[in-house]
């Protein structure tokens, strides 16, 4: 009896095996098919273990809850006003979610075409545009390329600065010069802080450069990390501050780095941006070769560190230390203020104090190893200076590259010098100057420790920027992932996509003495003009009733010819204006318009027919 009870249940439970088997076997084959089953027949919903609704639900202890669902990440926007396909002029904006960071806000030296422009400054359209959007201006580092615009930018709006003590302590002189400190809020911070501004936080990162405080930026935003190199290179052995934060680069490329902008300036040149150290080998060398000669050395009046160096040497050489140009005084003062250059007691003198030293006595360090027109060097070369002369027992080391575009004016400057009886040394000739800028080996160092997903090279002209680019698609960012951008590009970035936007108002803004802006291309084009051929003025008196000469017209010449030694050329100038006043006022045409342009074409076809050239022509006629 029981084995046969003991028999039924066995089959029963195989049966019921059997039938979940089927069951499962079927609801396999028809996976997915219940899932999308709604409101059929008796009005239920069916969901199987594949469907969407359980997908999302997770187990804690046994009971279920939602998946929280993840928001995609906002995008970015990168606008470029400055510091592209140009050296100088730096300002980048970064805009998330309805805010703008500002970062950095340099000036460029007028070049050779620029004729009477003392500096070249961003357009700030833009950003004036979307001032109540701004939240900060981050600065990098106190040079004027990177903050020679505050005054200007501060004139039209105002926003927090946000820089390192060096930098700022920089930025307040140019601040009280344009009577803008007391209206600006300037906040130091020291590198290794994050400052939170709204939804982005900047941290600052402590790089070398060839002057002290310098730092980059990682801004932390919703879209994702960006990191900001600012004007870097790795020396192992700086004069000041410690090595760059490599430390901090990694951790960033640990976290996830959305995109790196790296400083492009020295992309080009292979290997390692030799140590500041190497300087100062050179300058005890020629310290010891000028032993009875003065030393005249120009150096760029930012670079603190290669002046401690000249001072160190002095002291070695118990020589006296004097400085010369304005913003060379200004750099020292604040430096010194601030302790960035330690001055030993009794080594430095006002340049008035020089003739009571004899000539082995004294280091003169000085502004002008670009070439620039006003600078200190330039003028003692060309004999323009005050207070100091130079001739033979001088001996001038130029501890500089000259800047792309300023060859020539640094060429100029060392032939005049040589030309007094000078002995000169400039950078090629001994090391008596090294980069503030990264090499080749350098950017791979820091793109393989941030490892970003995207790359846009900065700072420099279109041969570094696609050097730098090169050199990251060479570590394995695929090229689709960098980009080369201009003046004016707007750039979106996201962590699933990067494009580009449309264009934003960008491009240079001249400063020509108290004047910001109102000498544009046409001013330019009119002062080249005149440079090169010159300017003819014809000056006539016309009656105010019938338009009848009543006196001239008279021809002044400037730039063009030397009248007393063309008297026929401007006889013959002013007889055909002559013939064109007699002959509008015979045909009663009394537009002053008319009567200016028909002077102007007889009167430039006459001179190039005579002389191949094409001066400005200026008729000014007088009603009497």
């Amino acid at each position: 009896m029981n084995s046969e009870n003991n028999a039924k249940r066995n089959n029963g439970n195989n049966r019921r095996n059997n039938y979940q088997n089927r069951s499962q076997y079927k609801n396999r084959n028809n996976n997915g098919k219940n899932s999308n089953r709604n409101n059929r027949g008796n009005g239920k919903k069916y969901f199987n273990s594949n469907s969407k609704r359980n997908s999302n639900r997770i187990n804690v202890n046994g009971k279920k809850y939602n998946k929280p669902i993840q928001k995609p990440k906002p995008s970015i926007k990168i606008s470029f006003l400055g510091g592209l396909n140009e050296i100088g002029k730096n300002i980048t904006l970064f805009e998330c979610e309805d805010e703008i960071i500002v970062l950095d806000c340099g000036m460029a030296f007028p070049d050779g075409e620029m004729l009477g422009v003392d500096l070249v400054i961003p357009d700030f359209t833009y950003l004036i545009q979307n001032k109540d959007r701004v939240k900060a201006i981050l600065l990098t580092h106190g040079h004027e390329d990177h903050i020679g615009g505050l005054p200007y930018l501060l004139t039209e709006m105002s926003a927090p600065i946000y820089g390192t003590p060096l930098t700022l302590g920089l930025v307040e002189n140019k601040l009280k010069e344009h009577s803008l400190l007391q209206s600006t809020e300037l906040i130091t911070v020291q590198a290794g802080d994050k400052v939170k501004l709204g939804k982005m936080t900047a941290e600052f990162i402590h790089v070398n450069h060839s002057i002290p405080d310098a730092v980059a930026i990682a801004l932390h935003t919703p879209a994702g990390t960006i990191v900001h190199t600012g004007d870097f290179k790795i020396d192992c052995t700086p004069i000041s501050g410690g090595m760059i934060d490599l430390n901090r680069f990694a951790r960033l490329g640990d976290e996830g780095v959305l995109a790196l902008m790296s400083d492009s300036t020295n992309a080009s040149r292979e290997g390692y941006t030799p140590t500041e150290h190497t300087v100062y080998d050179s300058f005890k060398n020629l310290f010891q070769k000028a032993e009875k000669e003065r030393i005249i050395i120009a150096t760029f009046a930012s670079n603190v560190n290669r002046v401690q160096q000249i001072i160190n040497c002095a002291k070695k050489f118990g020589r006296k230390v004097a400085f010369s140009g304005r913003s060379m005084i200004n750099y020292m003062k604040v430096a010194n203020e601030l302790g960035y250059i330690d001055i030993p007691e009794n080594i430095i003198i006002d340049i008035d104090q020089i003739p009571q030293y004899t000539p082995q006595e004294i280091v003169l360090v000085t502004t002008g190893s670009q070439g620039e027109p006003m600078s200190a060097l330039t003028r003692m070369a060309f004999s323009d200076h005050r207070k100091i002369t130079v001739g033979t027992g001088d001996f001038i080391i130029i501890s500089a590259n000259p800047i792309p575009g300023n060859e020539k004016s640094v060429g100029n400057v060392v032939d005049e010098l040589l030309k007094k009886g000078c002995r000169v040394v400039y950078e090629s000739m001994y090391e008596v100057h090294v980069s503030g800028h990264a090499c080749a080996e350098e950017h791979k160092i820091i793109t393989s420790l941030v490892k970003p997903k995207y790359y846009i090279p900065v700072h420099g002209e279109q041969k570094h920027l696609r050097k730098s680019q090169d050199i990251a698609v060479s570590l394995g960012i695929d090229k689709k992932n960098t980009f080369i951008a201009d003046i004016g590009t707007q750039l979106e970035l996201n962590e699933n996509f990067m494009k580009e936007l449309p264009k934003v108002p960008a491009g240079k803004v001249f400063v020509d003495g108290f004047g910001v802006g109102d000498v544009g291309s046409i001013v330019l084009r009119d002062r080249k003009h005149l440079a090169q051929d010159g300017l003819i003025i014809i000056v006539a008196s016309l009656d105010v009733y019938d338009g009848h000469v009543i006196s001239g017209p008279d021809i002044v010449s400037r730039g063009f010819v030397y009248v007393r030694e063309s008297e026929d050329l401007m006889k013959d100038i002013k007889s055909t204006a002559l013939y064109v006043l007699d002959d509008c006022c015979d045909n009663n045409i009394h537009e002053w318009g008319v009567i200016k342009n028909r002077i102007k074409d007889d009167v430039s076809k006459v001179i190039f027919n005579k002389t191949g050239r094409s001066p400005m022509i200026l008729p000014i006629l007088m009603e009497v």
